[in-house]
């Protein structure tokens, strides 16, 4: 697949963790970046599942992990897997020395107890 509607290759991310958990003070599991803005939004399983949030609040349907090394797609209004998909602006992924969960500093001690399944 090299075209998704709802994604626009050409926009960066807005950064390098959760928008919306870094606003509040918060933590997250895994993060997710829409194909559409580029917003940086943390996974279902993290506290605010804000990536969700993010589809909800604008009708972006589409999230690429931005996890390093990890390049899949995820399409909520489908509710459809892409193993893969165009090649989005760089980076693809938040820094390597960035924990997961993350940030440094910020996840409690049973963040594990604290997760979505």
């Amino acid at each position: 697949m090299t075209a998704i509607d709802g994604v626009d290759p050409s926009v960066p991310p807005t950064g390098n963790g959760c928008t919306d958990c870094d606003t509040a003070g918060g933590w997250w599991f895994h993060l997710r970046r829409c194909a559409q803005c580029g917003n940086i939004g943390c996974c279902d399983s993290s506290p605010g599942r804000h990536a969700t949030a993010h589809w909800n609040a604008t009708g972006h349907p589409v999230v690429q992990s931005y996890e390093p090394q990890e390049d899949w797609f995820w399409d909520y209004a489908g509710n459809e897997l892409y193993e893969s998909g165009p090649q989005l602006t760089p980076p693809s992924g938040h820094p390597a020395d960035q924990p997961a969960p993350g940030p440094a500093g910020r996840v409690p001690e049973d963040w594990s107890r604290r997760l979505h399944h």
